[in-house]
């Protein structure tokens, strides 16, 4: 199990995720990263600093559950992630229905298959400092690459499911 993967900015959106052996490229945030205390609801930046990976999330009616030592557990249609500043449950899972503004982690997409949480803004959680920072699968530009993410970290499919494996409760994400 590996402790440290390192994610390498390498201009704009795009970057390296280092894990071990091997070398990924990921899709970051539209607005590239950003520094610990810049990092700002709805900017677009994925932020720089170490990132616990507190678990995975995985949907069970498009993949098997994967092989990895994180906590993991199933996504239910009605499981969502609160994104309003000012509400109790800002950063934090949620349930359908929730009145506050939320994002949806049973995609129609494939982006949520498979969503480790990253531990940014939980322990403590500053109100508008940033929510659902996640690793989840990237969405594919054609040509052109990933499409940048709202602030996370996102990797194709079969990269996923090689990192999985390497991945544990002690394992942290250092995005630089």
């Amino acid at each position: 199990m590996l402790r440290h993967i390192h994610v390498i900015p390498r201009g704009g959106h795009r970057g390296l995720l280092v894990a071990g052996p091997l070398r990924l490229p990921v899709a970051l945030g539209r607005s590239g990263v950003v520094g610990r205390n810049a990092k700002k609801e709805g900017d677009g930046g994925t932020p720089r600093g170490t990132l616990p990976l507190r678990g995975l999330w995985y949907r069970p009616d498009k993949v098997r559950p994967p092989r990895t030592r994180l906590p993991h557990r199933a996504i239910r249609p009605d499981d969502l992630w609160c994104d309003a500043p000012g509400d109790r449950n800002y950063n934090r899972p949620v349930t359908a229905p929730y009145p506050a503004s939320h994002e949806k982690l049973w995609r129609d997409d494939d982006v949520y298959d498979f969503v480790v949480e990253l531990g940014w803004n939980d322990r403590p959680r500053f109100q508008g400092r940033g929510s659902a920072i996640f690793m989840h699968l990237a969405r594919s530009d054609g040509l052109a690459g990933f499409k940048p993410t709202e602030g996370c970290v996102a990797l194709r499919r079969q990269d996923m499911e090689k990192l999985l494996p390497l991945l544990g409760p002690e394992t942290v994400m250092v995005v630089r």
